[in-house]
């Protein structure tokens, strides 16, 4: 007794149970905007039903086309840029295409040069730069490539096309909220110095001091880990000054409550503390982290969004900035006098 394979859906099946032409099914799986919605819609559930895979090989054959979105990223250790990297790496893979990384161990002009010639080499069809530290990205952004070069969550104006998150605006609202429970004496532990990232974040809590006609104290600069955040918050609480602390990152928060906590100062009660990340343990600190969120899957999708434009040469630049969400938890509290 023999069996028979069941073939492959193909996108005239598709077209067929959709009731389209399988122009506009092409143009549906390749991520067009020229499609109304409900035909959209329509074409997706005959995908899902009929388990349609695009075969990428075959589409690279006919249009000359890799389909492939290549990234150079930086600082994959840290939350923000690996978490940026998984937001790109599942939009992309929503508009069918699939992505390769060049991960940049050191932030160098050659590094950056070396990544992106290797990556041209593997013909993708965009680049995307993710180097939170200003180091190195000039002699990449600056070449003229033939293919859309686009900087995700790095200082804006540095390729034709960008996205990232408002950091300052976050910041502001981290110590805006901060202002709002009355605390006049509100330090600011900040990230390396060359990360746009903390630059950013140092700027709105400046910002935000200065609308309220506050002091501006001097900054303590960690280095985005724990361990800096506890050095840091020893010294804040040796000095005794401030009675709230807005934190770069979750991180550094982590080392600043168990500091604060070792010198007898409470939180919320004595200190206030601010962080920014919402890391999916900071709901489970002592207290629970009051703190900045950041949407990496708004991130990735505004980046395919700009780059499948530009890959069609629709566009030939363009930005997204994309607000970030203020969480309040139990690490903060009103100022009692």
């Amino acid at each position: 007794m023999s069996t028979t394979a069941r073939s492959a859906p193909r996108l005239e099946d598709v077209a067929r149970v959709a009731g389209v032409s399988h122009q506009t099914v092409s143009r549906v799986i390749n991520g067009s905007a020229k499609v109304a919605p409900a035909t959209r819609d329509r074409v997706l559930e005959a995908v899902r039903e009929l388990g349609y895979r695009r075969n990428n090989a075959a589409r690279a054959l006919v249009t000359q086309k890799s389909g492939v979105i290549g990234v150079v990223a930086a600082g994959l250790g840290y939350f923000g840029p690996s978490s940026t990297v998984v937001g790109l790496e599942l939009a992309a893979r929503a508009r069918g295409y699939s992505m390769v990384l060049a991960s940049l161990p050191d932030v160098t002009p050659e590094a950056t040069s070396e990544a992106i010639d290797h990556l041209v080499s593997e013909a993708v069809e965009a680049i995307v730069l993710i180097a939170p530290d200003d180091t190195g990205l000039d002699l990449g952004i600056g070449s003229t490539l033939p293919i859309p070069v686009l900087v995700l969550d790095a200082a804006p104006g540095r390729a034709s096309f960008a996205v990232g998150v408002d950091h300052e605006a976050g910041a502001m609202l981290a110590t805006q909220h901060l202002v709002d429970l009355g605390h006049t004496r509100i330090a600011h532990i900040s990230g390396p110095r060359d990360w746009y990232q903390a630059q950013a974040r140092e700027a709105g809590w400046r910002r935000s001091l200065g609308r309220a006609g506050l002091e501006v104290p001097e900054v303590l600069v960690g280095d985005w880990s724990a361990s800096s955040g506890f050095a840091l918050g020893r010294e804040l609480a040796a000095a005794g000054t401030a009675t709230a602390v807005f934190v770069a990152n979750d991180q550094m928060s982590i080392g600043v409550l168990r500091a604060l906590a070792e010198a007898g100062l409470r939180v919320p009660q004595d200190v206030s503390v601010v962080g920014f990340d919402d890391i999916p343990e900071s709901e489970y600190f002592t207290p629970p982290l009051t703190t900045v969120r950041q949407n990496f899957v708004a991130l990735g999708r505004g980046a395919m969004e700009l780059l499948t434009e530009g890959i069609r040469g629709e566009i030939t630049s363009g930005s997204q900035v994309v607000p970030p969400k203020l969480v309040v938890r139990a690490s903060t509290a009103r100022l009692h006098t």
